[in-house]
């Protein structure tokens, strides 16, 4: 059983300041179909920051995402 006055401050002496959590982003991710993405093919060029990857679909129906 708790004892309601065993979380209590001790007499004459301030109670912590209550635990503040930070805000979490709600937002949701974004999601797409990788059928759509391919475009109906098996491998697509991203380029990003100047560089190019490539995300292929494989012959076991995996995503492969090489730089």
């Amino acid at each position: 059983m708790l004892n309601p006055s065993a979380s209590a401050a001790p007499v004459g002496q301030d109670s912590p300041a209550p635990f503040t959590a930070t805000p979490v982003r709600t937002s949701a991710s974004k999601r797409i179909d990788s059928l759509r993405l391919l475009g109906g093919g098996r491998e697509l060029v991203i380029e990003h920051a100047g560089q190019e990857y490539r995300l292929r679909l494989t012959r076991n129906d995996k995503l492969i995402l090489t730089k």
